[in-house]
This record gives structure tokens, sequence and C-alpha cells, in this order.
């Protein structure tokens, strides 16, 4: 029957994504509403052991580092392995967030100014918009970076993808501790944002292919409080190094010490072990093999099968497993790669549409028009870094409870008043008075409670979410499209807030303020609940929804005869399991059609169990 799923592993979430449970395929095919419910047949022994494996790439010996089984770390106990690996994408974590963070105090020093020919700042247009674009075209590198190491990934490997990017990110961190004029410091960041695109794209999905991690929310929190507290490794030594009386050494040396984090992530990663199912790919069979048994416990013959059948699956598919191809379809199974794209990317844009750069690179500015003093506001900063660093903990708890809608819309309800309330009182804080010292604490408080609510919904979510949603024959490819959608938000936040800030001043958080209302419908309304969900459940979704919105394609999801259609609420153990005995979901006592006019209504009108009620059918609560 169409809907029930033979289910090999535990679900696919942020709790759980080992290569087992992401290698399994669908061993039922249902079809879209239109067609008839086929089968698809299991591939057998004979077929899964003569694959045609694709020649090596020619050119991948020319690429520095790679696995070599005799350099591996080996312990006697896989869970160290494990440790080993989740410590070390941390580290790689941390270096991203310090990378993103090191410009956050360069931009306030006079001296670094004067090299850049951009002093003074205020009140001067062509030099605010160099401020900002120096900033911005480092996230112009990431992008490029990403694409690179995307495509690097899937021909030479993922480790060989990683010391690419390391070698970029070296130079790049040279040019700009010793840039002596603009153009110098502008193709440094590029240079750089190349090298940190390509291993902020290659490391989560190198982690999560080579881990068995069984504790995935528990990994996520530590992944990204590392992340948080790169950038607030970079500004706290920026403050500190902003008591050094010689100014140039108080820029150029936050910048330098970048190159520690390149030399471990550069020279660390080749003494790791490969990604078994790229190993599997190129046909290193008996190295994919040693991997797993390395890195998991018990019998590994199993999962080994199923790498083989995603292998199989992806090199049958390679045709349309291109960048170009997932972006301008010509095939139906092209067009679902395409709406996971737009997902994705357009998920990473939102992130930075919320607000978060504007707080974190310009956080001293903020406090400053608030009426701080300079020393005041760069403390105020570095706490606020700290605050954020801890808030992350709570979102294992948020998103593992609540599910990924219910944490973002939440997430953006919250930081939308945060931000209308802030915007407000900044107004009267910049106004001279009895209160305005007053007034001056309630943005500070209101910047706090804004960056820990960001850390606990939306922080983690927009690289959570694809995945959860790409096919695992394009997985290394949807986090490069991932990568994009960050760059791009970043790199369009970074450029055009010093205008803002003195164009509008506290109206910059008001706008924020209307960004926030204006990302909550499409989060509703585009965005299926991933939470509790397998892939190849996900691969349904894609399959049988034909609708971008979320509510239509519920309906369409049912009307297929497929038991779980109710895509705007997380899947529970429980509901999974009734599933699993081929009855309907207890939670499903409601339709598509019922839940969709509840989200219309408005909740004034409507008592309050009856809100709560609403709120649950949407999938937030």
């Amino acid at each position: 029957m169409a809907g029930k799923y033979k289910e090999s592993a535990e679900s696919h979430s942020s709790t759980d994504t080992t290569i087992g449970k992401e290698a399994e395929v669908p061993t039922t095919k249902t079809s879209s509403p239109s067609s008839t419910t086929s089968a698809k047949k299991e591939p057998s022994d004979e077929d899964l052991d003569n694959l045609d494996y694709p020649p090596p790439w020619k050119w991948e010996k020319l690429l520095l580092g790679g696995y070599s089984q005799s350099r591996m770390l080996k312990f006697k106990n896989p869970d160290n392995m494990y440790k080993c690996i989740n410590l070390f994408a941390g580290v790689a974590i941390m270096f991203y967030g310090y990378d993103q963070g090191v410009m956050s105090q360069v931009n306030l020093n006079e001296d670094y100014w004067n090299h850049m020919g951009i002093n003074p700042i205020k009140g001067n247009q062509r030099n605010v918009a160099a401020e900002g674009g120096i900033v911005s075209v480092y996230y112009g590198g990431t992008l490029i970076g990403a694409f690179i190491a995307g495509s690097l990934a899937d021909r030479s490997g993922r480790i060989k993808a990683v010391v690419f990017g390391s070698l970029w990110a070296l130079l790049g961190a040279v040019l700009q501790a010793s840039a002596q004029n603009i153009a110098w410091m502008c193709c440094a960041r590029v240079i750089a944002g190349v090298g940190v695109g390509a291993i902020d794209c290659v490391i989560p999905v190198w982690s999560a292919e080579v881990s068995s991690h069984s504790a995935r929310g528990a990994f996520l929190a530590i992944e990204f409080f590392m992340n948080i507290g790169g950038l607030a490794l970079a500004y706290w030594i920026e403050y500190f190094a902003y008591l050094n009386p010689n100014m140039a050494m108080a820029w150029r040396t936050p910048l330098a010490l970048q190159i520690i984090f390149i030399f471990i992530i550069g020279i660390g990663i080749n003494f790791f072990p490969e990604s078994p199912r790229w190993l599997m790919k190129v046909g290193r069979e008996d190295e994919a093999r040693l991997v797993l048994k390395a890195t998991r416990k018990g019998d590994i013959e199993f999962e080994l099968k199923g790498i083989k059948k995603v292998v199989k699956y992806e090199l049958e598919t390679s045709s349309a497993n291109h960048y170009w191809a997932m972006l301008f379809p010509k095939d139906r199974y092209s067009r679902q790669l395409r709406w996971r794209v737009v997902l994705a990317v357009w998920l990473q844009i939102m992130q930075e549409l919320v607000g978060i750069g504007v707080i974190t690179v310009y956080a001293v500015d903020l406090f400053q028009n608030a009426g701080f003093g300079e020393n005041l506001s760069k403390l105020l900063a570095g706490f606020n870094n700290i605050s954020y660093m801890f808030s992350v903990i709570f979102a294992v708890y948020t998103l593992d409870r609540f599910g990924r809608r219910a944490t973002m819309v939440w997430g953006c309800v919250g930081m939308a008043l945060i931000l209308l309330i802030a915007g407000i009182l900044d107004k009267y804080a910049q106004m001279k008075g009895p209160n305005q010292r007053a007034f001056g604490a309630g943005v500070a408080t209101m910047t706090f409670l804004y960056t820990a609510t960001f850390g606990a919904t939306w922080l983690t979510t927009p690289w959570l979410y694809p995945t959860e949603i790409f096919p695992l024959n394009v997985r290394a490819k949807g986090g490069a499209w991932s990568v994009v959608g960050w760059s791009i938000g970043n790199g369009i936040i970074t450029m055009i807030t010093p205008f803002l800030f003195q164009a509008i001043s506290y109206g910059t958080l008001l706008l924020l303020f209307g960004l926030n209302i204006f990302c909550l419908p499409f989060v509703v309304v585009m965005y299926p609940e991933t939470s509790g969900r397998t892939l190849e459940q996900m691969d349904t979704f894609f399959e049988n929804g034909n609708s971008w919105d979320v509510f239509k394609a519920s309906r369409n999801i049912r009307d297929a005869g497929i038991d779980d259609w109710r895509w705007t609420k997380k899947l529970k153990e429980e509901d999974l399991q009734e599933l699993e005995a081929g009855r309907r979901m207890s939670s499903a006592a409601r339709s598509p059609e019922e839940d969709e006019k509840d989200a219309l209504k408005s909740w004034k009108k409507r008592p309050a169990y009856t809100f709560k009620r609403m709120g649950s059918n949407a999938g937030l609560m």
C-alpha cells in the first residue's frame, strides 16, 4: 500500500543522522496523485557487486592532501574516533565564526581607516560605502568557494576539498594581515572567503558521513556553541589588542591569528578517515569497509549495503546532479531538486534578513548610537557575544521539542517584538535628557534578548534543514547551495548596514522588525516540517506534494493515499509507530482544508483554547 515504509533505521531528525540511517533508499515508490502506484525494483546483490564506477578524476592527483589508511588515526574504541571527528569539526566551525566576526572592531580602528583611505567614516558617503564593501566582498568569495568545493568534494573527496579551502584561506589571511590599501584588502577578503566557503560547505557533510551521530541534537549544540565561541573569541582578542598603543598591531594581529586555525584544519584533516560513501562511489569498497569498522560498533555489512544502494542510484541519476541541472531542470526529478534548492537558499537569506548580521558585526555602533561611550559599547558587545554563545544550548530543546517550523515561527515573532521595543527605546536614547541613560539601558537589554532569541531559534535551523531535505546523492552540492544563500544574505546586510545607521539611525531596528514580519508567512506556508522524518519520507513529500504551499501539498499527499500527510506538524515517535503499523495517525483528526481555514482566521475572534488548537494544527504548538 502507498505510504507504508520499510524502516531499517531510526528517524532522520536532529537527533539521528548516521550514514546507516541516511543511506536508506525507498523500497517502495509512491506515485503522484495523477498516476498509479508502482513499485521500485529492489537491486539484487549481484547488481550491487557490479556497479559501473566512474574513472578517477584526471586532476585529482594535482590537489594536495587526501585520505591515507596508514596515516589515519586509529582507536580501539570507535567512540573515541567519533569524539575526535566531532572535536575537529567543532574547531573548523569555530574558525568560521572567528573569521566572520574578526572585522567587527577592525572597522573601528583609525590606523585601519588611514591605510584603507576611508578616514573619516562619519558623514562621508563614499567612505561609508567602502567600509561596508570591504566587509561584504568576503561573502562573494564564500559563494564562489562553496560552488567549487561542492564539486571538488564529489570529484576528489571531502578531505582534498577541505585542504583546497585551507590553502585559499591561508593565502587570504596572510594578505589581510599585511594589507596596505583598500584594493589589497578587498582582494584578500575575497580570497579568504573562497577558502572559508569551501571549508564551511564540506565540513558539515564530511562529519555527518564519517561519524555515527547517535546524539545529533547534542552535537548540534556543541557545533554551534563553538561557532559563536569563535565569533566571541575574535571579538575579545580584538578588544585586548586595542590595549596595545601600536594601533597597526591592534587590527593586524587578530587577522593574522586566523592562520593558527587554518594550519590545524588543513593539516589535521589528513589524519582523519574519508567519507565511506565517497570511497564507495569511486569503487574503493575495501577502504570504505575499513573506515566503517573504525567508526562504527558491531556489524557494518548492512550499512555498507545501504551505501551501495545510494551509490547505485547516484550513478544512475548523475546527469541531473549538477548545479545547472538543479537550477534549470528538464525533468521531474530535477524539478524536485530545484524545489529543495530554493527552500535551502531562501531560508539562509531569511536568516540574515531577520537582522543578526547587523547586531554581531555592528554591535558597537548600535550601543554607541544608544548613548554609551566607546569603551563601554565595546564591553557590552563582547558580553552580548558570550550571551549569544550560551543561548545556542537552548536550540537543542527548541528544535527537538517543537520541530523546525514552530522554532522558526516563534523565533520570528519573538525577535520582531524585541526589535520593535528596541527601536522605540533607541529613538529616545538618542535624545539628550535625564532619562537618556535609562532608555539606553533598555536598548542594551533588548539587544541581549534579541541575540539570545536568535541563538535559540534561527541560528541552527537554516544549517540543519538542508541536511534533512537533500537526497544523499546531492548532499555536498546541497550544502554548497545553502552556503550560497548564506553568502547572498550576509553580503547584502553587511553592505547596507553602515548606510542604514547613518541614514535612519534607530529606524534600522524598526526596519528589522518589519523584515521579521515579512519572513513569517514564508516559513508558515512554504516549509514542511522535517523533524522526526526519514530521508525516505522527505523524498515522498517532494515527489507527491506538487505545491509550494505546504497546506496544499499536504492535501495532495493525503489524496495520494499516503498515511503521513500532516507536513505542518512534527512527526512524533508514536505517530511513526502507527504509520509502520499501517494505521492512521491519531493527530490527523482534522483535514488540511480545516488547518488552512483556521490559519487564515483572526485569532482575536476565537476563544483561547481554539487559538491553541489552531496553532497546534499548523504545527506551531
